[in-house]
């Protein structure tokens, strides 16, 4: 019983070795047309001489030796090419194995069941060690074909070299990687033969040193790339302009990086234009690794996971929802009659996205599926008692069914249909629509050519902030060439690269390349031209294998394309890259022998090469990898170590509160006295700013900041050296009355805020969707406001007359008595009388101050305005 099932264990294993080996395969059309071709060495730029002092900078040749130099070229090729074609048919022989790494899934019991699938024991039956490095041996089809281009490359067919080369550089049909051997390849062609791409492939192995096969040397790097690049190799003079824009190998020179990146800029868009109206359909492809776990140190520890960054979920939010369940839970929506899942459905399948492939014929068909709901399918009439916001969405509908009859997307090019649906479209204003009908009104797509009938419907396209509207808008100011136009024109493009426009940047980099509407700025116009340059992903980049490679579960195969990608500047394929090779592992993590997993393969054991990619991607703004560089400073991972070098980084990363673990670094570096002073007040205020910057580093900063009171508190016991934690003096700032006045309004705000006002989102609405409650209470609100405030100017300017009137009656009544006492001195009356008559005559003003009886009497007036009795 147990040797069957020794047996049977053993044969899994052996089967699932077998089916994990995957390998980048040719072409099959390719290599057909590769063999049976003549021309097929200019296809992988073979060059026609035989000398081995090729010079590619060598230029004013005659006609005749060029013709001469074509003619050895295809003698050349036609010398094995019988070989090289018997070799394809036995390479044909040999099945490909194409299988995907099957996608993990977000179900509670599923991930419980692959974390235990993890810690169980592997059992896994290894090789002794001896055996480690020798080479494995091909046998069968893959044996017969490789002898016979052996055969054709002894005869210098420049075919056969450059496949040999591939087959031991990217390990195609299994044959087994070998590095030396692939750079001498490499190096024939690119010495005697001057080939554009073997000098691109020999200049990338010295630059990176893959499979040791070369030393590092980047000046030779740049030499073969500049060879390659100057025969119009685009990713060579991708590479050339990244080396000097940022001094790899070479000082900076911004002339140098721009005039490279114009080259491959200039193509990007002669390729992007030479696609359907309205371009060619471009689904970005370039992404980090390391964002699918939450940044290089995972959820919550990373800048692009963390702090500012972070993910904020809420009940209706799709933040942690993967592309395959926002495509299920819309589909769901879809089958019960919700037009706008249909309508989200069908932009998705159009546009297309990593992970998910565009289909135009499912597009299409949700399309159809939204409109159909508000125009009947015979006469093309509305249909009456429509839904709510159908209309809109159908007229969005309809302008991308106009666009795909248009550029002819799954169906056959049809202007007649196109215009028809984008006037459907127009009807209800749609920017899609309008911009459509405006291309076939400007090129004269089955339609008579009207520029201004163009002008017209692409500015009522771009009035609603449409990117494509933006930029024929621009375009058309552009060909004016006055110069109100050109700020016209610039005003546009700088609307539409809101929205990444591959062609407004392409615009905007040409005018201030050139100092046409704006100032000729050298920095500007390249990181336009380099823009241009990285987003042409099909043309110029091998993203898309690379991700292939990666989901396959090939890292070996990933990692080489993903090096190609970082050589020509992709801070993303830089990332990659170093995130492939680091070799840093968690403090707990599992032991060897409970790991599933095979160890990392020899390729990706280079630490140095590591630290050279954290170093190109965080001069391209990462802080994360800013942080990993300080990491292999401090630790001494591929370099000696650097305490000054790793602070430095530290600090960088943490300007302006970035990353929460450059903080948490720093303080610990202060606590322990690392590579800084150590001083634990110090350490303190690094590690309140890490907790300050992300909210998740609660439980390591409060357990740090637990161990740092307590160092703190025995070294003041002992009165040790080092600076104590202290407590932070309060501010105190004398305040004039006018500051005085303004904090306590401020503070007296704050009593008027409602604690319960976010709970409460949901109002009612009009009408018009706007909420009413809000707008009662204010009304409300000022109406009290306004009442309060006349009350009080009422008040005061009573009081104001009150005062008045009693300061009138206290003066006329010292005048009077003044006036009697003159009287009554001149008539010699004694004072006693004088007060009689005083008394008498204040009972009288008395009986005068009352008002009269009847109100329609001639002195009432008089009495009311206060000049009665005076």
């Amino acid at each position: 019983m147990r040797r069957w099932f020794l047996s049977a264990l053993l044969l899994l294993q052996a089967i699932a070795l077998a089916c994990a080996a995957d390998q980048k395969v040719l072409a099959t059309d390719d290599l057909d047309a590769q063999a049976t071709k003549p021309e097929s060495a200019a296809q992988t730029d073979v060059g026609p001489s035989e000398h081995h002092t090729w010079n590619p900078y060598q230029n004013g040749k005659s006609q005749t030796h060029k013709q001469a130099e074509k003619q050895q070229s295809i003698k050349l090729t036609v010398l094995g090419w019988e070989l090289v074609s018997e070799a394809m048919v036995e390479l044909r022989k040999i099945r490909t194995l194409t299988h995907r790494r099957p996608k993990k899934q977000t179900g509670l019991f599923t991930i419980l069941f692959q974390y235990a699938l993890k810690v169980l024991p592997s059992l896994r039956a290894t090789a002794p060690p001896g055996h480690e490095h020798v080479s494995p041996v091909i046998t069968g089809p893959l044996l017969d074909g490789v002898k016979l281009l052996q055969q054709a490359a002894d005869q210098n067919n420049t075919d056969a070299i450059y496949l040999l080369g591939q087959f031991n550089f990217y390990g195609n049909y299994s044959h087994p990687r070998n590095f030396k051997v692939a750079f001498d390849h490499y190096y024939r062609l690119a010495s005697q033969y001057g080939n554009s791409s073997a000098q691109y492939m020999v200049g990338l192995m010295y630059a990176t040193g893959i499979g040791d096969a070369v030393e590092r040397d980047q000046a030779k790097a740049l030499l073969y790339h500049t060879f390659a690049a100057d025969q119009g190799h685009t990713r060579s003079e991708m590479t050339v302009a990244a080396r000097h824009m940022n001094g790899i190998g070479v000082p900076k020179n911004c002339e140098i990086a721009c005039k490279y990146y114009k080259r491959v800029a200039d193509k990007a868009m002669a390729w992007y234009r030479s696609g359907p109206p309205g371009g060619m359909t471009i689904v970005p492809e370039a992404y980090r690794l390391s964002d699918e776990v939450g940044g290089v140190y995972g959820e919550g520890a990373s800048f692009v996971s963390s702090g500012i960054n972070a993910l904020k979920a809420s009940p209706n939010s799709d933040t942690y929802a993967s592309i395959d369940d926002v495509i299920e839970y819309l589909d769901l929506m879809s089958q019960k009659g919700d037009f706008k899942a249909s309508f989200n459905l069908g932009r998705l399948y159009y546009e297309g996205q990593r992970g998910l492939e565009r289909n135009v014929d499912l597009a299409r068909r949700y399309f159809l599926g939204v409109t159909t709901k508000y125009w009947r399918a015979k006469d093309g009439r509305s249909i009456d008692g429509a839904k709510p916001q159908l209309e809109k969405i159908a007229s969005k509908a309809a302008g991308y069914i106009g666009r795909m009859w248009l550029r002819g997307e799954g169906v056959a090019q049809d202007f007649k249909t196109a215009q028809k649906w984008f006037e459907r479209g127009i009807k209800h204003g749609d920017p899609q629509s309008q911009w459509g009908l405006g291309l076939m009104y400007l090129h004269g797509y089955g339609v008579r050519k009207n520029v201004p009938k163009a002008f017209e419907l692409f500015k009522a396209s771009a009035d609603q902030d449409f990117s494509l509207a933006h930029v024929a808008l621009g375009a058309l100011h552009l060909d004016q060439g006055q110069p109100d136009d050109l700020k016209v024109a610039s005003s546009y493009f700088e609307a539409a690269i809101r929205w990444y426009s591959l062609e407004a940047q392409y615009y905007l980099a040409e005018m201030i390349h050139h100092g046409v509407g704006r100032d000729k700025t050298c920095g500007v116009a390249m990181q336009y031209y380099k823009n241009v340059a990285e987003r042409s992903e099909p043309l110029v980049s091998s993203w898309t294998e690379a991700n292939q490679a990666y989901e396959d579960g090939d890292l070996e195969l990933a990692f080489l394309d993903y090096v190609m990608a970082a050589e020509q500047g992709y801070e993303k394929a830089q990332n990659n890259v170093a995130f492939l090779l680091d070799p840093t592992r968690s403090v707990f993590s599992l032991p060897n022998w409970l790991k599933r997993q095979a160890s990392k393969p020899r390729l990706l054991q280079n630490s140095a090469l590591a630290l050279i990619y954290w170093t190109r991607s965080a001069v391209q703004s990462n802080i994360d990898s800013l942080v990993k560089m300080g990491d292999y400073y401090l630790s001494g991972i591929g370099t000696e170590t650097a305490l000054d070098k790793a602070a430095q980084c530290y600090t960088g990363a943490s300007e302006y509160f970035q990353s929460a673990q450059a903080l948490y670094n720093l303080g610990w570096m202060h606590e322990n006295g690392v590579g800084l002073t150590q001083d634990f007040h110090l350490a303190k205020r690094y590690y309140d700013q890490a907790l300050e910057t992300n909210e998740e580093a609660y439980l390591p900063v409060t357990l740090s900041l637990l161990k740092l009171r307590a160092r703190s508190a025995w070294n003041t016991f002992t009165h040790g050296r080092i600076n104590s934690i202290q407590d932070e003096p309060s501010p105190k700032k004398d305040w004039s009355l006018r500051e005085w006045i303004q904090n306590f309004l401020q503070d007296e705000n704050v009593y008027y805020d409602d604690p319960y006002e976010e709970l409460f989102d949901d109002a009612i609405t009009g009408s018009d969707g706007e909420p009413m409650g809000d707008e009662l209470d204010a009304e409300l609100d000022g109406l009290f406001e306004s009442f309060l405030i006349l009350s009080l100017v009422a008040s005061i300017m009573f009081l104001m007359w009150y005062r008045t009137q009693r300061q009138q009656a206290h003066r006329q009544a010292q005048e009077n008595a003044a006036r009697q006492q003159q009287q009554a001195a001149a008539a010699g009356i004694p004072p006693a009388q004088n007060g009689l008559q005083q008394n008498h005559h204040q009972q009288q003003q008395q009986q005068q101050a009352q008002p009269p009886a009847p109100f329609g009497d001639p002195n009432f007036a008089q009495w009311g305005a206060g000049g009665v009795g005076h």
